[in-house]
């Protein structure tokens, strides 16, 4: 059973009801050219838009996991995560495909996309632990992260334009729609097959 206090649940119950009237994510894209950045196999305005689905996807399911409690090493939302196992967790559960256990090596895959380039499901990195990549969180849009901060707290939202974050930030990579693995399955009619707030000065908080 997930740990979950009742502030908590309470606040990520708020947030879903927002999110879910696209207050947290841009819209959704409406040809080709807008979802360009995601495509590598996909050709189609309609392929287009089941992997832009596929990305906000990543973000909505992210935002469910809101007040699950900072594990070292924790893997599932039962026993409690930290911050590369919530990603891990989330892009399982979402695309099936799993990541690698680090945020480091998590820091490798995909696309490097600018800070003024993020969309949602882009995973964010920070330097918290004095080396690059020590920390990674899911971007939901609209300036806003969701990550699992360290030891004592719970899986939470920040906004990446606080000063912490500012100083602290590593880059961004795109998973969704770049990885050949990450592209949502589309079914063709005329085909069978398938087309593929801020932390605390406690930097000491182990974040993989």
């Amino acid at each position: 059973m997930l740990r979950i206090s009742a502030r908590t649940r309470h606040l990520a119950a708020s947030l879903a009801a927002v999110c879910a009237l696209a207050a947290c994510w841009p819209a959704r894209a409406q040809s080709a050219a807008d979802a360009a950045p995601y495509m590598i196999a996909a050709t189609t305005v309609q392929t287009a838009g089941k992997i832009w689905s596929g990305a906000q996807d990543v973000a909505v399911h992210a935002l469910g996991l809101i007040g699950v409690e900072y594990r070292y090493g924790g893997n599932t939302p039962e026993s409690g995560l930290d911050c590369s196992g919530l990603v891990r967790h989330v892009f399982q559960e979402v695309t099936g495909f799993t990541l690698p256990r680090t945020s480091r090596e998590m820091s490798r895959l995909g696309a490097r996309v600018s800070a003024k380039e993020l969309q949602a499901g882009d995973l964010v990195f920070f330097n918290t632990r004095r080396f690059q990549f020590s920390h990674v969180g899911i971007y939901l849009g609209d300036d806003r992260f969701i990550h699992a901060p360290s030891r004592g707290r719970e899986v939470e939202i920040a906004e990446l334009s606080k000063s912490y974050w500012r100083r602290h930030f590593n880059g961004a990579r795109r998973l969704v729609g770049v990885l050949p693995s990450l592209i949502p399955s589309v079914i063709s009619p005329a085909m069978a097959g398938p087309v593929g707030g801020e932390l605390p000065a406690d930097e000491r908080a182990p974040a993989l």
